[in-house]
């Protein structure tokens, strides 16, 4: 009898996933509960557990994307049981090997957490422990990538790693990514030493100091961004991760000067040849991969495209009330807080007043409803060394210029270190980008889904205005409100830019509440 095992339901939004990598060879024996793959979805990934124990038969292969309910393997439980002389390794083998742990024959399934409300599918970023390896219990054997995070994975066990799913694979909330068959580590061996198998399972790997230390100089892919942006070999940096893995925090401390120890990595040496110049007179060209996080951030800007109805509209503001207000109070204001007053506080504060005034564009829709926020959870766009992450200012409507500046700078700085979890990240209700630090004049940014609006801040330059008649200069910033026309009708949009306007002009309604 076979036993079809389909991608489950991870999410009322989540509506397909992509299989990240098997931990399981096709024709594999497997237990119950065993993990076989790691799904991903477009913000988490997650374990897929065999449903019964016997013979495993893959039908979807890695990297391809499936719908919930799609059949992903089969298992023959009619095999289940069954074993042969080939099972039991030689003399030879058992010599050759190092002992196995006593096991305890539980298998622990690893699945792709839920990491937030709107994460639907992660990637596998890559492996800390090897397949096979003995892990300890909360160890980190993986790191994955959702489009706005990266985070580790801890072993829910301590036993014997057999991955499911593969480095690159995109998996959903809920999908296997590996089973730990429970165990001890052998005395005469370190927990983090790879521990041989018998020949079924895995081929046990020759006894050298590679094998005893696979981790070792190899970079989590957090860490091998970060060198990778300061110029450095990861061969020269020294690790202190588990088995000498190279870890964010070894990352952020070496110094670029390191660089010019020993040449580069050869992968280092290619994206530095890419990022050159081609010599004048030369055509050439170079193609490099998508990686899963581009294509599963890709895939969700264009559904917000086909699938909003949105439209953009602009204004202007006058940022000398506020420039004024800041340079004549900045000093006793840092004096006092601790914390710099700057243009990002004005801004949430004025659009917190504005969305309570005019409620749908702070609303999301729900299938066929409509969903009001009486709160205010701002986004605010962050620049990152992984890329643009959109960390959330929680309650916002009731903090003061003190408190959005503090928690502005707490989430900047989390975001610059890599350090911003996924509930950090969802569940805002409104989005704040400032392009203008770039210095970008004016755009048209696209809504942060399943947010109905977003807030496009510009750069600040000196423009002739007309004042009571006369001509003046006055630092102008432009500022685009991108909106769902679905929930939002034109009235609302024009209306709620201009009281931003209006509060920003005149910073001192803000105080009065007026």
């Amino acid at each position: 009898m076979s036993v079809q095992i389909k991608v489950p339901e991870v999410g009322e939004s989540i509506s397909e996933v992509t299989v990240a990598n098997w931990l399981k060879q096709d024709g594999d024996m497997v237990e119950m509960d065993e993990v076989l793959c790691e799904l991903e979805s477009e913000k988490a990934t997650f374990e897929l557990p065999a449903e019964a124990a016997g013979k495993l038969k893959i039908i979807a292969r890695e990297g391809d994307t499936l719908k919930i309910g799609d059949v992903i393997c089969e298992i023959d439980t009619e095999a289940a049981g069954q074993t042969t002389q080939a099972d039991t390794p030689s003399p030879a083998t058992e010599e050759a090997a190092t002992p196995l742990p006593a096991t305890t024959g539980k298998m622990v399934e690893m699945r792709v957490p839920e990491v937030g409300e709107s994460i639907t599918e992660v990637t596998l970023a890559s492996w800390s422990k090897a397949d096979g390896e003995y892990v300890e219990l909360d160890e980190v054997i993986a790191e994955v990538d959702s489009d706005k995070a990266t985070f580790e994975l801890p072993a829910e066990a301590s036993g014997i790693l057999h991955q499911a799913a593969k480095e690159g694979d995109t998996l959903k909330i809920g999908d296997l990514i590996c089973t730990i068959e429970e165990a001890e580590a052998p005395a005469d061996q370190p927990a983090d030493a790879p521990t041989a198998r018998p020949a079924t399972t895995q081929p046990p790997a020759p006894a050298t100091a590679a094998t005893a230390s696979h981790a070792a100089g190899h970079p989590s892919p957090a860490a091998a961004k970060i060198l990778a942006e300061k110029g450095i070999d990861p061969a020269i940096v020294q690790g202190t991760g588990v088995g000498g893995r190279i870890t964010k925090a070894d990352a952020l401390a070496a110094q670029p000067s390191q660089a010019t120890a020993k040449p580069a990595a050869p992968a280092k040496e290619k994206e530095e040849t890419q990022a050159a110049p081609a010599p004048a007179g030369e055509r050439t060209e170079t193609r490099q991969k998508m990686s899963s996080l581009r294509k599963t951030v890709a895939r969700r800007l264009v559904a917000v495209k086909n699938e909003t109805a949105m439209l953009t509209t602009f204004n202007e503001v006058n940022m000398k009330p506020i420039m004024d207000l800041r340079a004549k109070y900045k000093e006793t204001f840092k004096e006092k807080h601790e914390v710099g007053l700057g243009f990002m506080s004005f801004f949430v504060k004025a659009c917190t007043v504005a969305l309570q005034e005019w409620p749908a564009v702070n609303a999301s829709i729900d299938g066929d409803e409509i969903v009001y926020y009486h709160y205010c959870d701002i986004s605010i766009a962050v620049s990152a060394p992984k890329g643009l992450v959109v960390p959330v200012i929680r309650n916002a409507e009731q903090l003061s210029f003190a408190g959005i500046e503090k928690e502005v700078r707490r989430l900047a700085t989390r975001a610059r270190e890599n350090k911003l979890t996924i509930p950090e990240m969802t569940g805002g209700t409104f989005t704040i980008t400032n392009g203008g630090v770039f210095g970008s004049m004016m755009s048209t940014p696209i809504i942060n889904a399943p947010q109905s609006a977003i807030l496009g801040m510009h750069n600040i330059v000196e423009r002739p205005v007309v004042e009571n008649g006369e001509v003046v200069i006055r630092p102008i910033m432009y500022v685009a409100l991108s909106y769902d026309h679905r929930i939002i009708d034109g009235r609302e949009s024009v209306s709620f830019l201009v009281r931003v306007k209006q509060l920003l002009e005149d910073p001192a309604r803000l105080l009065l509440e007026v």
